[in-house]
């Protein structure tokens, strides 16, 4: 099998008559962990649903675990794919209690009805639940959780078949700084295992980029202003260039942190 986990070749997107997103081209190998970053508008949300097969492209080639898009089962393949972000944080059931929301994962869907889990799952499961700190809300249900919780539970789902590519959409958003920090550190422990799956996350704050990331894109107005490894492309100059104003980059111990250049 190939070392690529994901390909894009040539791949744009069109509304209308015009493209927001592309042409794009890069590959992500296994053992990487990528993140996405740019400014409102530059196309992150539309990448990252494309790379969650939920929109095809207008034009191009998109590869996913060795399988070309438009010539696989998508409902076979999205089982092989870990999805934490608004893409699916929207369409959980409030009424769902915690442990089948992260259940429902192994058969791709949302809402538990008449499949059949066995004690692998559920052990599995709960397993997910304790490493995200949130064992204890197992029985609880979905909608009174709070944004944290909420967040971990997503992740726990995401993890729920040993995904070979895991896809993060702003996954500290909405937290305070204490959740952040802490959600942070669980992921630098995740990336830190060689066994993890590929990663992207996309985010709009380097302050969320946690440790273990080995490399980064920067998009504007939809194409890839800089990709690389991350310690190459999260520069002030890079950074000031595609936000458009002037930002001083400080890397600090595997993290990032950003602020105006006085």
């Amino acid at each position: 099998m190939s070392s690529s986990v994901l390909t894009l070749t040539e791949v744009s997107v069109r509304r209308g008559d015009r493209i927001i997103l592309g042409p794009l081209n890069f590959t992500i190998s296994q053992g990487e962990r990528w993140v996405v970053l740019g400014p409102n508008g530059a196309g992150k949300s539309t990448l990252l649903q494309i790379l969650a097969t939920k929109i095809f492209p207008t034009q191009g080639s998109v590869t996913v675990l060795d399988k070309q898009m438009g010539k696989v089962d998508l409902f076979e393949l999205r089982t092989r794919i870990g999805l934490c972000g608004s893409v699916i944080a929207d369409d959980i059931p409030h009424d769902e209690r915690v442990k089948d929301v992260v259940l429902t994962a192994a058969y791709a869907i949302l809402g538990r009805w008449n499949e059949a889990y066995d004690l692998w799952d559920e052990s599995r499961a709960m397993a997910l639940l304790t490493n995200f700190g949130v064992r204890e809300l197992g029985d609880r249900l979905y909608g009174t959780l709070s944004e944290g919780e909420k967040k971990r539970v997503q992740i726990s789902r995401a993890l729920m078949t040993d995904p070979e590519l895991l896809l993060l959409d702003e996954p500290a958003a909405g937290l305070d700084l204490g959740g952040r920090e802490d959600l942070l550190r669980r992921f630098a422990t995740f990336a830190a295992d060689p066994l993890a799956p590929a990663t992207i996350l996309v985010t709009h704050h380097l302050e969320e980029i946690p440790v273990g990331t080995t490399h980064a894109i920067l998009l504007k107005d939809g194409v890839i202003a800089v990709s690389g490894p991350i310690d190459q492309v999260i520069t002030s100059e890079h950074v000031s260039a595609v936000f458009g104003t002037s930002i001083t980059v400080t890397p600090e111990s595997g993290r990032y942190f950003a602020r105006a250049a006085i």
